[in-house]
């Protein structure tokens, strides 16, 4: 072997700029299927760590609808899930690994002369961080589950209400107004941008669940202002809360002594808007629905013929179809970088002919000093083979370089594809042995007689 592949070098160093362009057309392709596969990779990447920062692995439980004199009133209308949901579907679900109640507000955010109407008001807990992917803060720190508990009056704002409201600057230990109540800014959330439906997720205030609840709207989201509606009802005004912004209105009023000894008083409901849970893995989605859905269905009191009142939601069947348009684009470039390979192995076919040709009468002197047909077979097939790992070797360093070039100047998402580059090696010999071996077989099928009288 060591022999045979000395003579083919020997062999392809007798002419230089003929076996070079021969071997461009294998650089092409490989540097084109490596390119190709190192952009798609990096578009599926950004892809993923897009559906990531949303929630990939993200199921969502809304409150079901219910009908009131035969009008429905739409999902989200029951008042179905409480934070001992929460609660249980983290102890008794295996397949979920963190879970969040959400009270969502739509109200006005007062810093100073200015004021904003983030998109998203949501009181939550920290475990809500973990399911968005927003642990690592900007600025400042997060809230703890000891201030979910005292209901304290501090918040985490994203960077558009911290330039819309701040200017810009620093929003640290600052002091924003939400319906009158006072928050202290505590965190910065770091920025992510608009989602895939176009909504900025930096427009957002989160603070703890309880404080929302019970010291901000005491009710489920309208599709109004909340602000705008408590201002507007002048019988829910109070005077007293606008002269001191720290003291809290009563949510419930206060009945009698005769109205609570003839009126049996219902007990508070703390019921959540919505509640949002992460799956531990992709493959733990539908797991995870099942288990919240029955452990639900238990918790609620549902016979077998009641229908669900809450509604899960989760996004699989998105993140199935961008990874599947990612991964067809992929597969499309692959396909169209492999005609370049083609197009170089007939090229390698065509030059090995030639020069099967050309060494006729080398051939014939070979076998009259008793070369076997396949010596002569294996010196040619090498001479192929050794060509177009010449050229995969230097196409795979100038795919690597065009897809450094196209990150650097276009910056588009590049990911480095080990599985191309060795589909390159492999895909460069299996070219060199197929459009290689016609000619070898052609030079092993000469007669020894005819070809040294080949002029």
């Amino acid at each position: 072997m060591f022999r045979t592949l000395k003579m083919a070098s020997l062999a392809l160093r007798h002419n230089i700029m003929r076996a070079a362009l021969t071997t461009l057309g294998i650089v092409i392709g490989v540097a084109a299927v490596i390119t190709m596969m190192e952009i798609g990779n990096g578009a599926k990447a950004a892809i993923q760590r897009t559906m990531a920062s949303m929630g990939a692995n993200t199921v969502v439980i809304l409150p079901g609808a219910m009908n009131i004199a035969g009008v429905n009133t739409g999902s989200g209308a029951m008042m179905t899930l409480t934070p001992e949901d929460v609660e249980a579907i983290l102890k008794e679900c295996p397949s979920v690994v963190w879970a969040a109640p959400i009270v969502r507000a739509r109200a006005q955010v007062v810093y100073g002369n200015q004021n904003w109407v983030p998109t998203y008001v949501y009181g939550t807990a920290p475990s809500f961080l973990d399911i968005r992917d927003w642990t690592e803060m900007a600025e400042g720190e997060a809230f703890s589950d000891h201030e979910v508990l005292n209901s304290s009056k501090v918040c985490l704002v994203g960077e558009t209400v911290v330039r819309e409201l701040f200017g810009g600057q620093s929003p640290i230990g600052k002091h924003v107004r939400i319906k009158n109540v006072d928050f202290k800014v505590i965190g910065v959330l770091h920025k992510k941008g608009a989602n895939l439906m176009g909504l900025d997720q930096d427009d957002i205030l989160l603070a703890p669940w309880t404080t929302i609840k019970y010291r901000v709207v005491a009710a489920s989201l309208s599709a109004g202002n909340q602000s705008s509606i408590s201002v507007a009802n002048t019988a829910e005004v109070n005077t007293l809360n606008n002269i001191y912004p720290e003291t809290q209105q009563n949510l419930y009023s206060v009945p009698s002594i005769t109205e609570q000894t003839d009126t049996a008083q219902p007990i508070r409901f703390a019921n959540v808007d919505q509640i949002l849970t992460a799956a531990s893995a992709a493959d733990q989605i539908s797991p995870a629905i099942q288990q919240i859905s029955a452990l639900l269905r238990q918790r609620h009191r549902l016979r077998d013929s009641d229908p669900d009142d809450f509604i899960i939601r989760d996004m699989t069947e998105i993140t199935k179809t961008m990874s599947a348009t990612a991964e067809m684009m992929t597969k499309l470039l692959l396909c169209v970088a492999m005609i370049s390979l083609v197009v170089g192995g007939i090229g390698i076919m065509n030059i090995m002919l030639v020069s099967v040709t050309e060494r006729t009468r080398e051939i014939g002197l070979r076998m009259a000093v008793g070369a076997e047909p396949g010596d002569i077979l294996r010196q040619f097939l090498t001479e192929a083979v050794l060509l177009c790992l010449l050229g995969g070797t230097m196409g795979i360093l100038l795919g690597r370089g065009s897809s450094y070039v196209v990150s650097l100047v276009l910056h588009w998402p590049t990911a480095v594809s080990m599985g191309a580059i060795i589909a390159a090696v492999l895909v460069s010999a299996s070219v060199g042995i197929a459009f290689g071996f016609y000619p070898a077989y052609k030079a092993s099928r000469l007669d020894p007689i005819e070809a040294l009288r080949y002029e």
